[in-house]
């Protein structure tokens, strides 16, 4: 992969990291072989990856992973896809997706759930089917950029990709 002028050189080449892979594998199915970026800093927030890609952090899809709680008190992982220049509004969201509430999940659940840690992960290759939005703000950008399973990798997609590849659904979560 080349980089254009003012890009940042990656350290190293984590393509073979297990998280990378999982990313890989997820979209293989999908046909999307994308472009992924190792970085040589870790991009833990919006702001960061955002600076070592010269884009805005509205161009970053954050992998916002929370805990729902159903109306019956049963629990499960909910999945945002959120702007990186959003804060997602967890009580809209959870009644527009028919949730009794949305609380942010701690590291330890959202390394359980999603086989990554938090700052590394992605929109695809969890061990199980994560019920997934999609920050409708994404689609004003030609390219996002979103973790691709490690805190120094992300992966180059677009909007209407990440409905697809996650089967997630539009909405404005801001």
């Amino acid at each position: 992969m080349s980089l254009e002028p003012g890009q940042p050189v990656a350290a190293r080449d984590l393509s073979g990291h297990p998280g990378v892979q999982a990313v890989l594998a997820a979209l293989a199915p999908w046909h999307v072989n994308p472009e992924i970026r190792h970085l040589s800093d870790a991009v833990r927030t919006a702001r960061a990856a955002a600076d070592a890609l010269g884009i805005t952090p509205a161009e970053i899809a954050n992998s916002l992973v929370f805990v729902a709680t159903d109306h019956d008190g049963s629990t499960r992982p909910f999945l945002v896809l959120a702007s990186g220049g959003h804060r997602v509004d967890t009580d809209k969201v959870a009644d527009l997706a028919g949730l009794a509430s949305l609380e942010q999940a701690d590291a330890d659940f959202v390394r359980t759930h999603t086989g990554f840690a938090i700052g590394g992960v992605a929109p695809v290759g969890h061990p199980q089917h994560i019920d997934t939005v999609v920050d409708v703000t994404l689609g004003r950008y030609t390219t996002v950029w979103a973790a691709a399973g490690h805190s120094h990798s992300v992966f180059a997609t677009h909007y209407d990709e990440l409905i697809r590849i996650t089967g997630g659904h539009p909405m404005d979560v801001a």
